[in-house]
């Protein structure tokens, strides 16, 4: 029997972060490799997400900086913005970070570029458009999109997608944002610092669920008392319906049911995965929460595998990343290696950032862990008295004998803060460890050495 010749060792399907760091990986490690896109070559990251949404984020930040100047002795009196020019910037840093469609970087390295929708025929073979290719290997990485939210009328109304706001050319004079997980709040601020009034509504008892409850309190305090924004917990959104010149959004706040009228209306709710492409053809188990994997990132069918959003929704980028590079190297093991257990830090760009690492309190609690915990305010350290900002904390968790399972921090610098937490989660570091640790004086770091010593 004649052995079948594939075209590729590695067909990637999906080319953001996890699929792209694999894609690189496999070629540098000498294999045949093609990547299939069925949008933009980059994927969501560079393209309308994480690089972009940074950019626009880090020029509001830097208008509302000076527009508060005054406390400091600067005067920003005459002090406007140019939303065009802003956008237009955003558009270079876009181009910079490898989006706006990269896909001569991969014809550079000798990968292959396929674009279009891709259909699993069988576990070795795919389609693209009207032509069909085979693989060794496959790697599933097609991320996730925005889950259509249960809001009567919804489809009705014009509104904006976390990806549309990358393209806006006008800011609303109000908005109302349904959902208060890292991308709605990242959102509502943005636009809350550039002069927009904003409400954001979230189901849950806090913004950002996900992360302990301190953070949520934390950044409904500066949503409210700095920038003006509504924060609505507990609150579902229920319908929408168009007035005159204005949206109309209705929801439920315990059992009391409102009406608003606004400007325009962001949703920016749960994700789902992208599993549509004809898995069950290729044997391949999914469910509504995404790709099935085992603890080699390997799907029911052994020679596919997945990364990413698509098995898991709540993935960070950064995760992403990781799993790419390990996946590619695990393939051809004839022995297989698990998942390294590495803990990855989120970021949340909001003014002051938050970045977590490793466990949650809520996460401790689930696993009936004993554990140690103590929050160190960032009013006690210097850098904090120079800023004039007080509005944040480190929070560090521990095991029962001083071992570091988690942190937090909400801090203006908190995404590179959490270098040093995430160094500690991974090598099993004490407590005492970082309290021993020489902190420079002026730093926002000192916080951690702070609630280190905290531990005792």
């Amino acid at each position: 029997m004649v052995k079948l010749k594939h075209n590729f060792d590695l067909i990637v399907i999906g080319s953001g972060a996890g699929g792209s760091t694999a894609a690189v990986a496999a070629r540098s490690a000498g294999m045949k490799v093609a990547i299939i896109e069925a949008e933009t070559f980059g994927g969501s990251a560079p393209n309308h997400n994480d690089i972009p949404l940074g950019a626009l984020i880090q020029t509001a930040h830097l208008y509302n900086a000076a527009r508060r100047g005054s406390r400091f002795g600067i005067s920003s009196t005459t002090l406007r913005y140019n939303y065009p020019a802003i956008a237009h910037f955003k558009d270079i840093v876009v181009r910079r970070g490898g989006g706006g469609g990269n896909r001569k970087f991969y014809d550079n390295l000798g990968i292959q570029t396929l674009h279009g929708l891709a259909h699993f025929l069988s576990p070795n073979e795919i389609s693209v458009g009207n032509k069909r290719f085979s693989a060794k290997y496959f790697l599933i990485a097609t991320g996730a999109r925005l889950k259509k939210p249960d809001i009567k009328n919804l489809e009705n109304i014009k509104h904006l997608t976390t990806k549309d706001v990358i393209s806006t050319t006008r800011l609303p004079r109000s908005l109302f944002v349904v959902g208060g997980g890292r991308t709605g709040v990242e959102l509502a601020q943005f636009f809350a610092m550039l002069g927009t009034k904003v409400l954001i509504a979230e189901k849950s008892a806090r913004l950002v669920p996900t992360e302990d409850e301190e953070v949520g309190a934390a950044l409904s305090k500066v949503f409210n008392d700095s920038y003006g924004i509504k924060v609505l917990t507990k609150t579902k959104v229920v319908a929408t319906a168009n007035g005159s010149g204005v949206k109309k959004v209705t929801f439920m706040r315990g059992s009391e049911e409102k009406t608003i009228a606004i400007d325009e209306v962001l949703i920016a709710t749960e994700r789902e995965p992208n599993t549509d492409l004809g898995l069950e053809n290729a044997g391949v188990k999914y469910n509504a929460h995404g790709v099935q994997v085992n603890e080699y990132l390997q799907t029911s069918m052994k020679n596919i595998y997945a990364v990413g959003d698509v098995i898991n929704p709540h993935h960070s980028t950064s995760k992403a990343m990781a799993q790419g590079t390990w996946v590619v190297d695990n393939m051809p093991r004839r022995v297989k290696q698990p998942v390294p257990t590495t803990s990855v830090p989120n970021i949340t760009l909001t003014y002051p950032q938050v970045a977590s690492v490793g466990l949650t309190e809520d996460d401790c609690l689930k696993r009936d862990l004993k554990i140690r915990k103590s929050i160190a305010p960032l009013s006690v350290i210097a850098r904090s008295n120079v800023s004039d900002f007080r509005d944040g904390f480190v929070k560090i968790i521990t095991s029962d004998h001083g071992k570091i399972l988690g942190g937090v921090i909400v801090a203006p610098e908190a995404s590179s803060m959490i270098s040093e937490l995430t160094i500690a989660v991974n090598h099993d570091l004490l407590a005492s460890d970082l309290a021993d640790l020489p902190h420079a004086f002026m730093s926002w770091s000192e916080a951690i050495k702070v609630a280190a010593k905290k531990i005792g």
